[in-house]
C-alpha cells in the first residue's frame, strides 16, 4: 500500500517538475522546492510554530508533545490540519495521503526516513531542535518561500527583546535558575536550551553551574542544592502519566528545597513547559516573553 502510495506521489512530483524553481540547502543536502509551495507538511514542533507565524496553514503536522493533538496555545490555529504522528515516529503513508508539495522535517528526528520523504516530496532539513531557533526559523521561511515576512516576525521579535531588556534594567542581574521535572529525572537547564538562549539575549545572569554553553545537568533530588539562584523559574513535562507531576510535587515539598535562598525569598515561578521548553518556537518564545515581563511588573 505504501509503495503505491508513493509511486503515485512521485508521479505527481515529475507532473509538477516546472514549479521546482527554487534550491534550497539545509542538513541533508540541496533541494528544489516550490516556488510558493501550497500544501506543506511539517514535522516539528517548533516548525508548526514558524509557519503559524509565517501565516501558514499546513496541511499535516506532528501532534504536539503534550496536548490534544496540539499544544493550548496553538490549538485555535490548528483547526483542520491532520496529525502525521509524531516527531519521532511519523507517519508515511498518511503524509502522502496528504499529497504535500513541500515537506519539512530535523535531521536529528527523521534522518533515517530522509530518502522515503523525499519520494513522497521536496523534503527540507533543518539540522537541531534545541538551543537558537532562530536558525531553523530562517531555513523554513526560505524554503516557504517567505524569506521577508519571515525576517519581519523576527525583527518585531528581536525589538520585543531590546525593549524587554532594557525595561527590566537592574533586574536582569539576577541569577536566575531553570528547573525542569519529567518522568525520573529532574534538569537544571543551561545557556544550550531554549529558555537559556532567550534569558541571554535578555541579559540575565545565570548561576554558575548554568552560565555554560551545554544543554542541561541531568540530576537527581540530592542535588537540589545545585538549582538555587536569585530566581528560579520552574516547569514539569506531564504527558499524562502523572509522573512528572508526582516528581515535581516530592522535589517541591522536600526541606533540601525548602532551604534554598530564591525558595526562603518567595523568588520562586511555577511556568508552562510547553512555552518554556517543549514548543520550542517563535509563538512559544513570545510567550515566554509575556511571562517574564508579567513577573518583573514590566508593561509589553
Amino acid at each position: 500500500m505504501l509503495r503505491l502510495t508513493l509511486t503515485t506521489a512521485l508521479a505527481g512530483l515529475a507532473l509538477a517538475g516546472a514549479a521546482q524553481a527554487r534550491e534550497i540547502t539545509h542538513a541533508m543536502g540541496t533541494t528544489e522546492v516550490p516556488d510558493a509551495p501550497e500544501r506543506v507538511v511539517i514535522l516539528t514542533n517548533e516548525g508548526t510554530e514558524a509557519l503559524l507565524a509565517l501565516g501558514v496553514a499546513p496541511v499535516g503536522a506532528v501532534q504536539s508533545w503534550t496536548g490534544d493533538p496540539w499544544y493550548d496555545h496553538i490549538a485555535d490555529r490548528m483547526q483542520g490540519v491532520e496529525v502525521v504522528g509524531t516527531e519521532s515516529g511519523v507517519n508515511l503513508e498518511l503524509i502522502a495521503a496528504l499529497e504535500p508539495d513541500l515537506i519539512i522535517g530535523n535531521q536529528q528526528r527523521q534522518e533515517k526516513i530522509y530518502d522515503q520523504l523525499s519520494a513522497i516530496a521536496p523534503t527540507v532539513m533543518s539540522q537541531e531542535l534545541r538551543g537558537d531557533w532562530k536558525v531553523n526559523f530562517d531555513l523554513y521561511s526560505d524554503a516557504l518561500g517567505l524569506g521577508e515576512e519571515g525576517d519581519a516576525v523576527m525583527a518585531a521579535f528581536d525589538q520585543r527583546v531590546t525593549d524587554l531588556s532594557e525595561d527590566l534594567g537592574d533586574a536582569t542581574e539576577e541569577e536566575v535558575s531553570v528547573i525542569r521535572f519529567l518522568a525520573g529525572q529532574i534538569r537544571i537547564y543551561q545557556l544550550d536550551s531554549f529558555s537559556g538562549v532567550l534569558l541571554e539575549q535578555l541579559g540575565f545572569a545565570r548561576p554558575e553551574n548554568q552560565a555554560v554553553e551545554d544543554f542541561a545537568l541531568r540530576v537527581g533530588k540530592e542535588s537540589i542544592p545545585q538549582m538555587d539562584g536569585d530566581r528560579i523559574f520552574h516547569f514539569t513535562y506531564e504527558p499524562g502519566d502523572g509522573e512528572g507531576e508526582e516528581l515535581a510535587q516530592e522535589v517541591l515539598t522536600d526541606p533540601l528545597w525548602r532551604s534554598l535562598e530564591a525558595v526562603k525569598a518567595g523568588d520562586v515561578h511555577a511556568v508552562d513547559d510547553a512555552v518554556w521548553n517543549t514548543a520550542g518556537g517563535v509563538i512559544a518564545a513570545n510567550l515566554m516573553l509575556d511571562d517574564i515581563a508579567g513577573i518583573y511588573g514590566v508593561a509589553q
